[in-house]
């Protein structure tokens, strides 16, 4: 009898079959892959949300980082961060979140971080898929600008194309659920 499977055999099972996709894709550093990962189709299922939830906030829990808030750049961020605070609820270390706008709004309060977010939290940047780090990157300004700290990155996805350098150079450790030579490696050997 085979053993069941955990969590991120589960999730990791999902994206193959609703968001890796092979072929030749242009991603948005401008660069040519033979495949693209579009998470949101997972990560926006309800079955989806529950697994990554655990999965990531696993991660957090795990890395030491004593966190408070997770968030990043709208939109592959949103339901990977939501998720993570909504599974937190059940655990004994509850992390709130927040999302970050790409521009500050231009009405109201002109805010560019949404959800409350106190000038004293340590933040986890939260992101679908890490390829160069610029949404990244951009998320962690934001969140400095604003006063918080930045004690990490989780990632469902790695693509390891530079984004996990560019994020150290700035203090800043990457964690991913998985790379994408896994994934990658996956797909091609579901085809056979």
């Amino acid at each position: 009898m085979s053993e069941p499977m955990d969590d991120r055999e589960l999730l990791k099972n999902l994206l193959l079959e609703r968001s890796v996709r092979l072929g030749d894709f242009t991603l948005s550093s401008g660069a040519k892959s033979p495949y693209y990962v579009d998470a949101r189709r997972t990560t926006m299922t309800a079955v989806g949300q529950q697994l990554t939830g655990k999965v990531a906030y696993d991660l957090i829990d795990d890395s030491a980082w004593d966190a408070t808030h997770v968030g990043g750049l709208t939109l592959g961020a949103d339901p990977v961060t939501y998720a993570i605070a909504h599974h937190s609820t059940s655990r004994a270390h509850v992390l709130d979140g927040f999302t970050v706008r790409k521009e500050p709004k231009g009405h109201g309060t002109g805010q560019q971080i949404e959800g409350g977010l106190p000038s004293d939290a340590r933040v986890v940047i939260i992101e679908d898929a890490v390829t160069s780090g610029g949404s990244a990157i951009r998320a962690i300004e934001a969140v400095r600008a604003h006063g918080a700290t930045v004690v990490g990155v989780v990632s469902l996805v790695d693509r390891e194309e530079g984004g996990r350098e560019k994020l150290e150079q700035l203090g800043v450790p990457l964690l991913a659920a998985f790379t994408g030579p896994e994934l990658l490696a996956a797909a091609r050997d579901a085809l056979g």
